[in-house]
């Protein structure tokens, strides 16, 4: 029995020793452990360690340190789920079968995702039930921007399955997205470097033309109104005329006032208005100060609206994240001289990387050759001279450094100290075989460049190579300026423009509307002379005829002495109507019939200026016509004294009487004739003249 079983034990040492013998003969490069494994396997054992799995390919746009929130994310699912995450050019798509080998070597019931950057290339459940999950996996394809980062997809994936609702999803996205003619996109959800460009000129845009658009306009539509931007108070009066010893303000009856004596000719004083002109001074700063105002909550409410600080999901790499695949490589390079990249579907067999180390073992210099991915996302941001540089930095080993860019299969050499003549090296881009090259060709093309090596001219003056491009800091990189920068400078310029642009539109199309409307009223005697005059509309053109007269009085000197004295009674009497509180201003209380009255003074005043024998009269029929000229047509037959005063106009065709507002501002009653209105200006439909009307005016202030 004993010798049984030593025969049995012998029996067993001998098969296994030859099969061992057998498996170690086949590969010399298992042999010594540095063969690289599948795609597959090498994924599941990455799986096996850990349910999710992000590559170290594309740290800008997934950093490793990210893995945690996937795996968050996962178990919410409820079932066993595991996530690859790889480049897209890496991860395959439905058809690839990845996901399924990935289970067959992993061995474990679950639901298996493929996620890239670029979006959710396949998802498979073996051995559990995870209803919606195709369907959730076509609505995320569907209803995700292009911006959309990886976890951003996942978590989307993710919310879909556990809604319940995923193929109605499905459904109603295929439908608004999908179809090869469709190029609607959905929204995007992050906002690019453009993105704020474009918010920073619209805030310019806004927060100088706004402001400036209601600072202009505001400040047209007060002085439109006669009070300028003094505010509520009244525009200043010129011209005021000084109030006598210790009086204030005239009121009519009083017996005492502030004009002139008998046989004097009154004096203007403009102490008064100075003091007005100074209250409206310091009034002028409400306005712009507003403005300046409503700029700052303008900034502010855009601040908080494009309140955007990045252009991703704020996921930012961390330096063990930009330096991971570096290390791998690196590592990989200093046991074995052909590093194909484990993440990537294999270009090489194993015979043929097999001959590869042989033929770099045979060269006469060092030569290192890594097969792998490039890409913007990656720690080099795509510049291989940079990935060459890096592995030198971190291998501290002189040799020719060949990158075999996956998937195209593209060769690139760094020279690093071997003083290898490079110009004489094999140039694929010179070699007609070589178009059309793909990964399937890599084999070929690394014999040639690798003969080339051999036989390669050696240089004393050879050295290193220029040193490559910076590559844009990652957290730089995704880190937007600030608001109030860039574009923001044009766009207030831009908006002041538009400031100007608008407020000259609105002054063209507010003349246009004005222009229209005296048509339709039947102004008689152009702009100057509306049948119903507003509020407004007296109160400026008050407030523009005074000023006018005392522009034109204070000059002249040479007048007449009658002509003279005349002028300066109708200034001192339209003084008296419209500033009864003798503060330079017209009164806030100024009636319609008081401001009428000082308008038809003043322009009589200015025609006498103008023509010391100017007619002493005005039309009858509205006394904002201007000079009588004519009398009106008498069919009484009573002869031509009792006739009234009438324009030129209106002895022709006779206009409408003149008619005034019947109250002021709110309290608005429709408008009445003029003769309707107690005080002076009622006296000249009777035919009063001139000289009449200023002595009613003072009268009336007891003023003698």
């Amino acid at each position: 029995m004993r010798r049984t079983g030593r025969v049995l034990v012998s029996g067993w040492l001998a098969a296994l020793f030859a099969a061992a013998t057998v498996f170690f003969a086949a590969s010399p490069a298992q042999a010594t452990g540095t063969d690289t494994p599948s795609q597959a396997t090498y994924l599941a054992e990455q799986l096996r360690h850990s349910p999710v799995y992000v590559s170290d390919q594309m740290p800008r746009a997934v950093p490793r340190s990210t893995a945690p929130e996937f795996a968050a994310e996962a178990r919410r699912l409820g079932v066993p789920t595991y996530v690859v995450v790889l480049p897209s050019l890496s991860s395959g798509g439905m058809d690839s079968g990845l996901l399924a080998a990935v289970h067959d070597r992993l061995g474990r019931k679950g639901l298996y995702v493929a996620v890239s950057e670029s979006g959710l290339p396949n998802v498979q459940s073996f051995g559990v039930s995870v209803p919606g999950a195709a369907d959730a996996r076509t609505a995320t394809v569907y209803e995700l921007p292009y911006d959309a980062t990886s976890r951003e997809v996942f978590r989307h994936f993710v919310d879909l399955v556990l809604s319940g609702h995923a193929h109605e999803r499905a459904e109603k996205a295929r439908a608004a997205y999908g179809g090869a003619y469709n190029s609607h996109e959905p929204p995007t959800l992050h906002t690019t470097r453009t993105d704020r460009q474009n918010q920073s000129f619209l805030t310019g845009v806004v927060v100088a033309g706004v402001p400036l658009s209601a600072l202009f306009l505001t400040n047209y539509a007060l002085r439109r109104r006669g009070t300028g931007a003094g505010g509520p108070g009244g525009a200043a009066v010129p011209g005021r005329r000084a109030p006598s010893k210790g009086t204030g303000s005239p009121r009519p009856g009083s017996g005492k006032g502030a004009g002139a004596k008998a046989g004097r000719v009154p004096e203007v004083s403009l102490a008064k208005a100075g003091g007005g002109a100074g209250r409206a001074r310091r009034h002028r700063w409400v306005l712009p100060l507003g403005a300046l105002v409503l700029a700052g909550l303008l900034a502010f409410t855009a601040s908080r609206v494009f309140d955007d600080t990045s252009t991703g999901d704020g996921s930012v790499p961390t330096a063990a994240d930009m330096r991971a695949r570096v290390d791998r490589v690196a590592e990989g390079l200093r046991h074995d001289p052909l590093y194909v990249d484990p993440e990537s579907p294999s270009p090489l067999d194993a015979a043929q990387r097999a001959e590869l180390r042989k033929r770099i073992g045979a060269l006469p210099v060092p030569v290192l050759v890594a097969a792998l991915p490039s890409s913007l996302d990656d720690e080099s941001a795509g510049n291989k001279d940079r990935l060459a540089q890096l592995l030198h930095d971190r291998l501290h080993r002189d040799a020719l450094f060949v990158i075999a860019d996956l998937p195209n299969g593209s060769l690139w050499t760094a020279n690093y100290g071997t003083r290898l003549d490079t110009g004489s090296l094999y140039d694929e881009s010179r070699d007609p075989a070589s178009v059309g090259r793909d990964a399937a060709t890599l084999g070929p093309r690394l014999d040639r460049l690798l003969a080339s090596v051999a036989t390669a001219r050696t240089s004393k003056t050879a050295g290193e190579p220029f040193a490559p491009l910076p590559v844009p800091d990652p957290v730089a990189e995704q880190r937007l300026p600030g608001l109030f920068t860039g574009d923001f400078q044009p766009g207030l310029f831009i908006g002041a423009l538009a400031a100007l642009l608008l407020f000259g539109l609105v002054v063209a199309v507010w003349a246009s509307v004005r222009w229209l409307l005296r048509l339709r009223t039947g102004t008689a005697a152009g702009a100057e002379a509306p049948v119903e005059p507003g509020q407004a509309w007296l109160r400026r053109t008050a407030r523009r005829e005074v000023a006018a007269l005392t522009a034109e009085l204070e000059p002249a000197a040479g007048l007449p002495q009658t002509a003279h004295r005349r002028a300066w009674e109708c200034l001192d009497a339209a003084a008296l109507l419209i500033d009864g509180d003798s503060d330079g201003r017209i009164d806030t209380d100024a009636t319609p019939a008081a401001l009428a009255c000082a308008i038809v003074l003043a322009r009589a005043g200015r025609a006498v200026v103008a023509d010391p024998s100017a007619a002493t009269h005005v039309c009858h029929r509205n006394p904002l016509h201007g000079a009588a000229t004519e009398r009106e047509r008498n069919g009484t037959g009573r002869g031509r004294s009792s006739a009234r005063p009438v324009c030129a106009a209106c002895r022709e065709t006779p206009g409408a009487v003149l008619r005034l507002s019947g109250a002021d501002g709110p309290g608005y009653r429709g408008s009445t004739p003029y003769p309707d209105h107690p005080g002076p200006l009622a006296t000249l439909v009777k035919g009063a003249g001139i000289d009449q009307l200023t002595r009613e005016v003072r009268e009336s202030f007891g003023v003698n």
